[in-house]
């Protein structure tokens, strides 16, 4: 990976787009960096060319040399509500989308954290910021984890969990000064897990379901509150069935190498996939998040729904952003090689990332330059009638942190 480049912004002088807070600007620019790749996984664009759509919103004329860097594996939060309420406390932020922005279904994990490290650098050179600081909202969390734990052993990337040789130097990938873990999991593939559907035995078959461990079988003997043994076989069953997903994956990927198609794919459906008993007893994990939902609304209807995660996958992309047991963007093992200062906050009604996930990402974190705040009552979103009180909250300990200990 080379040739690391991007436009340069230039203020607007337009009237003041509604999504940006009054007394900020919003800045829309493009970094760009190139690979080399022996195919694509992202529709369309330029190739080798890779383009990272980036907003920077800040305070207007509040010079900053540190700036707060957002990116999600799939992007979209330009306007979550606290980008805007971050500039609105003085502080410079990007979000920064990775490649993959709106769709996961090819996504390798080693290629956004390219996508991170180009954004990384381009803050520090072309923008002048003298420290960057990683925040990781949501499925960002476990990305910047993971960032600044291959930034910081400074070996780069040589390949993927598949195998495929995938080199990014390490100068590309140059450490955060600083890390900010916010209403976060402890991986895309470790979610993934505690969500799946157990009932599943047969992804060739996968509405043929075990109603022993059909959470949604009402003809289930095992209902909430669930016992102790129940949530130990339903655990172990979630994990068979990655693992069996996996060794299909597997073995694909050899068939095809075998046939000398190597960088051929597969395409795979992934049904029942928000199966997780903490949302249907509220003693699992308990919490004060509302029993009987979860982010994305109604769990029985999400577990086969279009938005569920992992719902359409490739070969690839499974064994690097889902598989439990080769996706290498794990928090908790990431967060061992940290040497930065680190903040978690996490939500006590999070609706998506419970609090459990909160203090196993604390926990991980080896050094004692840590910091926890749980934010009592907010949800994933800082949404609901208090929302505005909770994000107010939340920035403020994510300000006193970057005014201290950064």
């Amino acid at each position: 990976m080379s040739d690391s480049s991007s436009s340069t912004p230039q203020n607007p002088s337009a009237p003041r787009h509604p999504g940006t807070p009054k007394g900020c600007e919003r800045i829309a620019y493009v970094v760009v960096h190139r690979e080399d790749a022996a195919f694509s996984d992202t529709y369309g664009g330029g190739g080798n060319i890779i383009g990272l759509d980036c907003h920077l919103v800040r305070p207007v004329d509040t010079p900053s040399d540190t700036v707060v860097i957002f990116m999600h594996p799939t992007g979209g939060g330009m306007y979550l509500p606290i980008m805007g309420a971050m500039a609105s406390a003085g502080h410079h932020v990007i979000w920064a989308n990775s490649r993959y922005r709106g769709t996961d279904s090819a996504l390798i994990m080693e290629k956004v954290v390219a996508d991170l490290g180009a954004a990384v650098s381009d803050a520090k050179e072309r923008l002048g910021y003298e420290r960057v600081v990683l925040c990781g909202w949501s499925g960002g969390g476990s990305l910047s984890t993971y960032y600044q734990s291959v930034a910081t052993l400074g070996a780069g990337i040589v390949d993927t969990p598949a195998g495929d040789p995938y080199e990014v130097a390490p100068e590309l990938l140059p450490a955060a000064d600083g890390l900010v873990i916010m209403a976060a999991h402890i991986s895309r593939h470790g979610t993934l897990t505690e969500w799946m559907d157990a009932s599943v035995l047969d992804e060739a078959k996968p509405f043929e379901r075990d109603p022993s461990l059909n959470l949604y079988d009402p003809s289930n003997p095992n209902q909430p509150p669930y016992t102790d043994d129940f949530l130990e076989t339903y655990r172990a069953a979630q994990i068979a069935r990655n693992r069996r997903i996996t060794a299909w994956v597997k073995g694909e990927l050899d068939a095809l190498r075998a046939n000398g198609q190597v960088n051929e794919e597969r395409a795979f459906t992934v049904h029942g996939t928000m199966a997780d008993p903490r949302w249907l007893d509220p003693a699992v994990d308990p919490s004060d998040r509302q029993p009987n939902h979860c982010y994305l609304g109604d769990p029985k209807v999400v577990n086969d729904g279009p938005v569920g995660l992992a719902r359409f996958s490739t070969l690839r992309s499974w064994l690097s952003q889902w598989s439990f047991d080769d996706a290498r963007g794990d928090a908790l093992t990431a967060a061992a090689n940290v040497t930065v200062p680190v903040l978690v906050v996490g939500n006590t009604a999070d609706d998506a990332c419970t609090p459990s996930h909160t203090k196993r990402l604390f926990e991980a974190v080896a050094h004692d330059r840590k910091q926890l705040h749980e934010v009592q009552g907010a949800t994933h979103y800082y949404t609901g009638p208090d929302g505005r009180t909770h994000i107010a909250e939340a920035v403020g300990v994510v300000s006193e942190f970057l005014s201290t200990a950064i």
